[in-house]
């Protein structure tokens, strides 16, 4: 069955070009909205994803559809030489951007405009890859997964970090739910985009997640895929090394 191809807004523009307006559109609310509409446990979920690479020898990062940067940040604690964050939004990159020489890590973190599906590096370059609730907003999935796995060397590793959908109760019927009325509720409401955090949901549900997205990283070469469920199956990391 052909994947769904959910956009922001349902124009005549590609989902690449709806997905970096709605970005921009957010990016000076979007810290906030992160925190507030995930309470927080975003940060959790960040910090376990960051453990998965803690047996690597890690000297280059990039985090993909970085965002402002907080993949980015997390990353730090692997003590990198150099961290690559790359997004579609100029918005986002540039709250990022300030994000980074107000903490002091932009000696360390360089944020770069770019596409995640035509990535501007070498083969080989980097130790490690981290994404983000990102790879749901991919026009084209197994490109965009392509282009990650390119640029990482033999061995390194790649950590995704993606909503899933719950499936037990009482998890699966309050987050159904909590995404269905409170995110667009608020998100609305702060960020002035109502279309925004109704893509939200909706991506999340066209998105092919566990053992489809696995086969699917299977089948374009990664190896060892493992997948850790987090918060009763809110979010999922996906692991695979090259």
């Amino acid at each position: 069955m052909p994947e769904k191809l959910v956009k922001p807004y349902n124009s005549e523009k590609s989902k690449k070009e709806e997905v970096a307006e709605m970005f921009n559109n957010i990016s000076a609310n979007y810290d906030f909205l992160n925190h507030f509409l995930s309470l927080g446990i975003d940060h959790l979920w960040r910090k376990k994803a960051i453990k998965q690479l803690k047996n690597l020898e890690v000297k280059k990062v990039i985090d993909i559809a970085t965002g402002t940067g907080d993949f980015a940040i997390a990353s730090l604690k692997l003590n990198p030489d150099e961290v690559i964050g790359v997004d579609i939004s100029s918005g986002m990159l540039e709250v990022g951007s300030k994000k980074m020489k107000n903490k002091g890590h932009d000696k360390t973190i360089k944020m770069i405009l770019g596409d995640s599906e035509n990535l501007a590096f070498e083969d080989n370059y980097f130790d490690a890859l981290t994404v983000g609730f990102g790879v749901r907003n991919f026009e084209n999935l197994e490109k965009g997964l392509s282009e990650m796995l390119r640029v990482i060397r033999p061995g390194g590793k790649i950590v995704i970090l993606e909503f899933s959908k719950p499936k037990k109760f009482p998890v699966k019927q309050v987050f159904s739910f909590y995404s269905k009325y409170f995110i667009p509720f608020f998100g609305k409401r702060i960020s002035k985009d109502p279309q925004a955090y109704a893509y939200l949901p909706e991506s999340v549900a066209a998105f092919p997640e566990g053992n489809e997205f696995e086969n699917i990283l299977k089948k374009l070469d990664y190896k060892s895929v493992q997948s850790i469920i987090l918060s009763g199956g809110i979010a999922t990391i996906y692991t695979g090394t090259k």
